[in-house]
């Protein structure tokens, strides 16, 4: 079975290639250098020349800040092309596995895990558009799973991760938000679970969207303290901070913890806790750094 996984050079597309390495399945990735996904003829040829069965999309555009001055780039890449994906891949009889995000859920709505059945309620640019992406979706009427994720993070490109990392090591003190509540998620992880979706055919039957991060629960100034104590960068002070003192052109949830009841029973797949694999994250990290 042939498979295409977009944006294959970002976070969760370079994990896919690391899981599915080993598959009798054949991965086809493209990046926007192999494949325009904005471009609607581009998509419908790559879909039926090489008959793909399945599409995972991992392309998105997904600075969050940026969004509000680029609505309508945001628009194209977050929702406009996965119509384009849903489209083809219904045409060839597949299945689209499309990636959104706890950012539909908008603001402050409670203390409550969020489940996939619940009103959701943007309140930037990024959220609408990865909304209206979804839509598309369901419009389209293609056979479909969308994961829902929040605060993802890996070894590859740019990410919260990464950057404390490097700041905890250089910087003599930080303050970091404890007002915004959520669950970190290593893109391994989440490519873990999509690529069993996938190799054990488990897509056909379970359409329909779920929530997909790590378990637990913690603040961006928890998740700082253990990235800085993993890595044994003890210097550097990590004091907690108000969000209003990171004045923000978008209003990000401050609490969005994902239920990850549904695609537990569904899958019958157990979900890492989310400092066993930040410390994987880490060490894979420092092992890449030194070799």
């Amino acid at each position: 079975m042939n498979i295409l996984v977009t944006g294959a050079n970002g976070q969760l597309g370079s994990c896919m290639r690391e899981v599915s390495s080993d598959s009798s399945d054949k991965y086809i990735f493209t990046d926007v250098a192999e494949l325009d996904i904005t471009d609607e003829n581009a998509v419908r040829s790559m879909v039926s020349e090489n008959d793909i069965k399945v599409i995972v999309n991992c392309a998105a555009y997904t600075n969050v800040d940026k969004a509000e001055s680029d609505v309508m780039l945001s628009e194209r890449l977050n929702a406009l092309a996965v119509a384009n994906l849903a489209l083809a891949v219904k045409a060839n009889k597949g299945t689209l596995i499309h990636i959104s995000t706890d950012y539909v859920f908008g603001g402050s709505q409670g203390n409550t895990p969020r489940t996939e059945n619940e009103p959701v309620n943007p309140t930037g640019v990024y959220g609408l558009t990865k909304l209206h992406g979804e839509e598309m979706i369901k419009e389209s009427g293609c056979k479909a799973l969308i994961f829902r994720t929040a605060w993802l993070y890996s070894e590859y490109g740019k990410n919260f991760v990464r950057t404390m990392l490097a700041l905890t090591s250089t910087k003599p003190e930080l303050k970091v938000v404890f007002d915004q509540v959520g669950t970190p998620t290593y893109a391994r992880d989440l490519a873990e679970a999509i690529f069993d979706v996938i190799e054990n055919r488990k897509y056909s039957g379970n359409e329909g969207v779920y929530h997909y991060s790590n378990e637990g629960v913690c603040s961006w100034y928890d998740f700082t303290k253990n990235i800085a104590e993993i890595a044994g960068n003890n210097n550097c002070k990590i004091s907690p901070c108000h969000s209003d003192e990171f004045p923000s052109a978008v209003v990000r949830p401050s609490y969005s913890v994902l239920d990850k009841t549904k695609y537990k029973k569904t899958f019958g797949r157990s979900i890492p806790y989310w400092t066993d694999s930040l410390k994987t994250c880490i060490k894979n990290i420092r092992d890449k750094n030194e070799a």
